[in-house]
C-alpha cells in the first residue's frame, strides 16, 4: 500500500467558496495511488471543506446567503467575539459543515460527481491562508 501526504495553502479573500478540486486532482496523480482514497483535512476553526456543485456559482452564493441568515453576525447572546462579530459565527458555521472530506480514487483519477467539486468555504470576512492536508492511500 502507498501513502502520500502533502500539504497545501489556500488564500482566501473573505467570506465564499474557493474552489480547490484542481489541486487536489493534481496531488491524486501525483501520489501514483490507482485505487484507494484521498483525504483531505481543513487545519482551521473557522472555515470549513464542502463538496458542492461546481457547475453553476448560483449555487454556492445561494448556499452563503444562506449560512449568514442561519448564523448572523449580529447575535447579542455571542460572546465568543474577541476577533470580531464573524469571530463566533464562523465557528458555528465550521460546525455545522465539515472540516475533512474523504473521496474514492479509481483508475488514479478521484471518484466525484459530474458537478461535484471540493470547495474551501471560508466564513471570515478577512483575507485569510487556510493550510490543509491531503493524505492519499491505496495502491
Amino acid at each position: 500500500m502507498k501513502v502520500h501526504t502533502q500539504e497545501m495553502v489556500v488564500r482566501t479573500r473573505g467570506k465564499g467558496t474557493y474552489e480547490i478540486s484542481d489541486e487536489i486532482a493534481a496531488m491524486v496523480r501525483t501520489s501514483g495511488v490507482t485505487d484507494g482514497q484521498v483525504t483531505v483535512f481543513l487545519r482551521h476553526t473557522s472555515a470549513s471543506l464542502i463538496l458542492m456543485e461546481n457547475a453553476d456559482p448560483s449555487a454556492r452564493r445561494d448556499l452563503e446567503r444562506w449560512f449568514d441568515r442561519l448564523v448572523r453576525e449580529d447575535d447579542p447572546d455571542f460572546i465568543h467575539t474577541h476577533e470580531g462579530a464573524d469571530d463566533m459565527p464562523s465557528h458555528i458555521r465550521m460546525a455545522l459543515t465539515r472540516s475533512s472530506e474523504v473521496i474514492p480514487v479509481h483508475g488514479g483519477r478521484m471518484v466525484l460527481g459530474t458537478w461535484q467539486g471540493i470547495f474551501v468555504f471560508e466564513h471570515r470576512r478577512q483575507e485569510h491562508s487556510r493550510r490543509i492536508a491531503v493524505t492519499v492511500m491505496g495502491v
